[in-house]
């Protein structure tokens, strides 16, 4: 597993978060007071390399304005993002996505799927913490699932040789 989740640095180029967060969808509802912004329809939101869509998406801010948590719902709702100027774009799905921006924490309930480099993990579950580069997988317990997947599935590709070659023992 360790190979599969760490041949890159993290989900995210660090320049990321310093660009301003576009939002595009059908329709927007925005409450300043509650710090929500609740987006709908055909939702497309980008800040950098990342890119997020579902069917809505729910943005949450703390009391100093910076975002908290990314909710998007969708079937499936999409997260990708480019961990290194040298890696693939990671690509992420599942019914619910949540990324918890301050803890760089994604989670994808309900037909969850990461595919990295050819690599690809599924399960009801799957949570990444990308600063610690740890995951976790499984049943997504307390919740309801379209799809009850009792098991994790994970294929991960054979290394290059020249890949393999470059690796210290």
């Amino acid at each position: 597993m360790s190979a599969f989740w760490l041949g890159a640095s993290a989900w995210a180029l660090p320049e990321d978060r310093e660009q301003p967060i576009r939002v595009q969808a059908d329709s927007a509802e925005l409450d300043d007071r509650q710090g929500v912004a609740v987006y709908r329809g055909d939702v497309v939101i980008t800040q950098g390399t990342m890119k997020i869509t579902g069917d809505t998406v729910t943005i949450t801010q703390d009391s100093n304005g910076d975002v908290e948590v990314f909710t998007s719902i969708g079937k499936p709702a999409y997260y990708e993002q480019k961990p290194a100027v040298d890696k693939e774009i990671v690509k992420a799905y599942g019914l619910t996505i949540q990324y918890f921006a301050a803890n760089e924490r994604i989670v994808l309930l309900d037909q969850a799927k990461v595919v990295q480099e050819g690599n690809t993990f599924e399960g009801e579950k799957i949570v990444y913490d990308t600063r610690r580069q740890i995951v976790n997988a499984g049943r997504a317990t307390n919740t309801d699932v379209s799809t009850p997947r009792p098991r994790v599935d994970m294929v991960i590709q054979p290394r290059k040789r020249e890949q393999a070659a470059e690796q210290p023992q």
